[in-house]
C-alpha cells in the first residue's frame, strides 16, 4: 500500500513539474514577444542617420531590455521559487563598460546570467551564432539591443579560403563598435559551446568541468570598446547535472550559484591589436590563467554542494 501511495506521489510530482515547465515556456515566449515588439517600435527612429538619435535610442532600448529581464526574473521566482545565489563584486556599476565571459552548461545560462547581473552591471550583450539570425525574434534582438552575430567557419573552409577569416573579423568589429554608444557588457561564452563530458574528453581539457577557453569574441569586442578596463568572469555552478532547456523550464536547475570576479585588463591587452599574433597569445594566456582559477573554484564548490 505504501509503495502504491509513493508511486502516486512521485507521478503527481512529475506532472506538476511538467505543468510548471509548460507555464514557464509560455511565459518566456509571451514576455519576449511583447518585449521585442516594444523594442522594434521604439527603434523606428534609428532610421534617421544621426548618431545622437542612435545613442538615445540605444539607451532607451537598454532600459526596455532591463525591464524585460526584470519581468522574466520575477515570473521565474513566482513559478519556481528558485534557490539562486549570486556573488558579484560590490564596486561594479551600470554606467561602466565591461568585457564579460562565462562557462557554458545550458540554454538556461543566458537567463541566469541576465538575472545575476540585473541592475548591478549594464545589460549583458551576448555574441550569437550567425546561424540564429534566421529566427525572427533573435534577429530583432540583434537589431534593437545590439547583440551581434558571430560567424564561425570550419578549419576546412578557412584553409580553402583564408580571406573568410579577415572578412568575418571586419564584419564583427563593425558590429562590436555599437557597444561603444552606451555602457554595455560585451559577453561571450568563452568555451564556444555547451559543456558535455564527451566534449571534455575529446578536447582532453585540463580544466575541471570546463572546456578550453577561446578569446575570439572577447578580442573582437575589445577592439570596438575604447572605454573598457575590466573583464568580468562569471562562474555558473548548478547543483544538478540535468541542464537541458526543458530541465530549466521545469525547475530542475533552480539551485544554482553564480560567482563573478572582476579583473583589471593589463596594458598589453588594452593595446587592442586584434590581428597581432603576440598580442593574441598574451590574451589567450591571460584567459587561461583565469580558467585555471575558475576550475579550482568549481571543484571546491561542487565538493561543498555534495557534502551532507
Amino acid at each position: 500500500m505504501r509503495s502504491i501511495r509513493y508511486g502516486m506521489k512521485q507521478k503527481m510530482t512529475w506532472l506538476i513539474k511538467q505543468f510548471k515547465g509548460l507555464i514557464t515556456v509560455t511565459m518566456i515566449a509571451l514576455v519576449l514577444t511583447l518585449g521585442v515588439i516594444v523594442l522594434t517600435l521604439a527603434n523606428i527612429p534609428r532610421l534617421i542617420p544621426l548618431q545622437s538619435i542612435k545613442k538615445s535610442i540605444g539607451k532607451l532600448s537598454n532600459e526596455i531590455g532591463s525591464l524585460i529581464v526584470a519581468t522574466l526574473k520575477l515570473s521565474i521566482q513566482v513559478i519556481h521559487r528558485p534557490k539562486w545565489e549570486f556573488e558579484l563584486p560590490e564596486n561594479l556599476g551600470t554606467s561602466n563598460w565591461y568585457l564579460g565571459m562565462s562557462n557554458h552548461l545550458s540554454w538556461g545560462d543566458i537567463f541566469i546570467l541576465l538575472f545575476a547581473g540585473h541592475r548591478k552591471v549594464p545589460l549583458l550583450k551576448f555574441f550569437m551564432k550567425d546561424e540564429l539570425k534566421w529566427i525572427p525574434i533573435l534577429y530583432l534582438v540583434h537589431k534593437t539591443v545590439d547583440m551581434p552575430f558571430l560567424k564561425r567557419h570550419s578549419m576546412k573552409s578557412l584553409k580553402k579560403n583564408p580571406e573568410l577569416r579577415k572578412l568575418d573579423m571586419i564584419a564583427a568589429q563593425k558590429a562590436a563598435k555599437r557597444f561603444a554608444r552606451n555602457p554595455s557588457v560585451a559577453f561571450s561564452f568563452a568555451e564556444g559551446t555547451r559543456y558535455t563530458p564527451e566534449k571534455h574528453a575529446t578536447q582532453s581539457s585540463p580544466y575541471f568541468y570546463l572546456l578550453k577557453p577561446k578569446i575570439g569574441a572577447l578580442n573582437i569586442a575589445l577592439s570596438g570598446m575604447p572605454k573598457v578596463s575590466h573583464l568580468l568572469d562569471f562562474t555558473i555552478i548548478y547543483k544538478t547535472n540535468k541542464t537541458s532547456a526543458w530541465n530549466f523550464a521545469c525547475g530542475d536547475m533552480n539551485d544554482v550559484k553564480v560567482i563573478a570576479k572582476a579583473y583589471e585588463l593589463p596594458k598589453e591587452i588594452l593595446a587592442r591589436l586584434p590581428s597581432d599574433t603576440e598580442y593574441k597569445n598574451f590574451f589567450q594566456s591571460y584567459v587561461n590563467k583565469i580558467w585555471e582559477e575558475k576550475s579550482r573554484l568549481i571543484e571546491s564548490t561542487k565538493k561543498e554542494q555534495s557534502s551532507p
